[in-house]
């Protein structure tokens, strides 16, 4: 009778230092400094890539929220996006395929699942796929690669200095609040980005490390940037102007709120499937220069119909155009919001590098201001521009579920505090209805397909991300009764000695029967299954989460968990003191 091996151990971890406050928070300055210049420097980048294959000219100065002027290549500039999309795939596919995509996901995983740890090639290789991707038309953002950038920098400080996990984590953090930061010049809103996304815990040893990155980056960040926000922004937004309009203009705002959820879980859902679709091309080649080749179509189209590119890059040139009240009409503004939609999904779909970010505060816009086009400012007497500021909030919130991020990021970049009440009612039910329709983020979709769920929650621990395979502490003695005569009778010896008895049939688990402590049984020769004492149990798959079989222990009589294989075999069991043990072990992580 086969009796299961052990459950694997985990390799045992290498010396690892415990570095003080006041050092940790040292390293989160140099994680700014280094946040803010890969900044400066990625936008430089992108410019030079830019301006190269659009113009013809050798310069990296590009402010995005002017509009491209038309290329002299004519209609050649269709196959710009699929000349950047050959470059962005050798980098990827030869170097880090964790750069492809919007990076955020690797970054979570990283934190989750590998303690921190981030190759120090991915930042290389995704500056310049992503700068690379941008500069060639892709519909993508560069918040992402920044964030990516920033927290493999501070994941390699923390490798280098060989420090525990849970403060390389921190740094991480720190490395992605200060990209968020130093880009939309919004210290706070950096700060709660890292907080809701990247920190499994919030105390004075995580919170302090990433307020001081993120505030760094934004002071060196404005040495070059100058202290305005990202966009321009009209200094006096009307956002509730009379107390007679104002439950109808809040009832607008929580419209706007609605349609962004919409769009938040066409924007997920349509992402996974536009990846499923381009994954069947064999060629990763092949597969992006025809995404590519579809984008560059849409933004040549949107030339010759109303004189501007549109769709193309991080789309900064549209955004502004509509915060500065100078898009019009409902259906075209609808328009736009569904092609930046498409063309982000052909560009991520296919294999892109670059963020989310940007394309959500596009698609908010237009959506925001279609509705105030829709209604007209008169029956609201509230601004164009001020329903496009809320919907760019809601579809960020609805989108990465960080709502606290995007209600401060726009109070952030407008300074008007008459702002907040709206888009604190569009952030909250933008995220209620994207959960109706998409339980993930766009975040967490990815890591989901991956098999590598991380907590929703504040609160979350690292140990609710364990798999229960990792929980198993005893094997068991596993018997088939099937076919065996009325007696059922086992021979005793040294497998007996084994605290539990797995009883299987017809290749299900029947029972978990105690066995007998000592020799005692082994003595005798026999053992008779049916009067052994039976233990209440439940069966769990490996890869179950500890949090299920947290709660399959609280919700049950059950004193033992089996965990089975694909293939119907039992690997071992857990009891509730393994849960305990694992659970402790975990939380080591963040020693006080």
């Amino acid at each position: 009778m086969p009796v299961t091996p052990a459950a694997a151990k985990a390799p045992a971890r290498p010396s690892e230092r415990h570095l003080s406050l006041g050092m940790l928070c040292g390293l989160g300055i140099l994680v700014g400094i280094i946040g803010g210049l890969g900044a400066v420097l990625f936008r430089d980048l992108i410019g030079l890539v830019h301006n190269l294959l659009f113009l013809g000219q050798l310069d990296a100065h590009y402010d995005a929220r002017i509009f491209t002027p038309a290329s002299p290549w004519g209609a050649a500039v269709i196959l710009v996006p699929v000349l950047g999309s050959l470059g962005v795939t050798f980098l990827v596919t030869t170097f880090a395929p964790e750069a492809r995509g919007h990076g955020v996901p690797e970054v979570i995983d990283a934190t989750y699942y590998n303690r921190g740890i981030i190759r120090p090639v991915v930042a290389v290789v995704k500056s310049l796929a992503s700068a690379l991707a941008i500069g060639s038309g892709a519909a993508v953002g560069r918040e992402g690669p920044i964030i990516q950038i920033g927290s493999a920098f501070g994941s390699m400080l923390g490798q280098i200095l060989g420090m525990q996990p849970g403060q390389r984590v921190t740094l991480v953090a720190a490395g992605a609040g200060a990209g968020i930061a130093a880009t939309f010049n919004t210290p706070i809103g950096g700060v709660l980005f890292a907080i809701e996304l990247m920190l499994p815990e919030v105390s004075v040893s995580t919170f302090l490390p990433v307020a001081l990155a993120t505030g760094t980056a934004t002071y060196v960040a404005q040495i070059f940037f100058g202290d305005q926000p990202a966009f321009s922004v009209p200094q006096h937004i009307v956002a509730l102007a009379h107390p007679e309009s104002a439950i109808l203009t809040l009832g607008l705002y929580g419209v706007i709120g609605c349609l962004t959820g919409v769009a938040s879980a066409a924007f997920i859902l349509g992402l996974e499937r536009m990846e499923t679709v381009f994954d069947r091309i064999r060629s990763p080649y092949g597969r992006h220069a025809l995404g590519m080749l579809a984008v560059g179509l849409m933004m040549y189209g949107f030339l010759l119909w109303r004189g501007h590119y549109y769709v193309e890059g991080v789309g900064y040139s549209t955004v502004q155009q509509v915060l500065d009240d100078g898009l019009n009409g409902t259906a075209f503004l609808l328009l736009l919001c569904g092609a930046k939609l498409l063309a982000t999904l052909l560009s991520l779909g296919s294999g892109s590098s670059g963020g989310v970010f940007s394309p959500s505060l596009f698609m908010g816009a237009t959506l925001g201001a279609a509705v105030s086009s829709a209604v007209g400012a008169s029956h609201t007497a509230a601004d164009l521009p001020a329903f496009a500021i809320v919907g760019m909030g809601a579809m960020v919130g609805g989108a990465t579920g960080a709502a606290m991020t995007a209600v401060t990021m726009i109070f952030e970049m407008t300074r008007d505090y008459a702002i907040v009440l709206p888009m604190i009612i569009a952030v909250t039910l933008s995220i209620a209805v994207r959960r109706l329709l998409s339980p993930d983020t766009i975040y967490t979709s990815k890591l989901r397909l991956r098999r590598h769920p991380v907590p929703s929650a504040m609160q979350a621990n690292f140990f609710l991300t364990r798999a229960a395979a990792d929980l198993i502490d005893r094997r068991a003695l596993v018997v088939d009764v099937a076919g065996w005569d009325g007696a059922k009778r086992i021979e005793g010896g040294e497998d007996v000695r084994e605290a539990d008895l797995v009883v299987m049939r017809d290749g299900t688990v029947s029972a978990v029967k105690r066995l007998p402590s000592g020799g005692a049984a082994a003595a005798e020769g026999t053992l008779d299954i049916d009067a052994l004492e039976s233990r209440d149990f439940f069966v769990v798959p490996p890869e179950a989460t500890a949090a299920l079989v947290i709660e399959r222990l609280r919700g049950s009589r059950s004193m033992v968990g089996v965990v089975t294989g694909r293939d119907g075999g039992v690997l071992g069991l857990i009891t509730k003191d393994s849960v305990v043990d694992t659970w402790a072990d975990s939380n080591d992580i963040f020693p006080r």
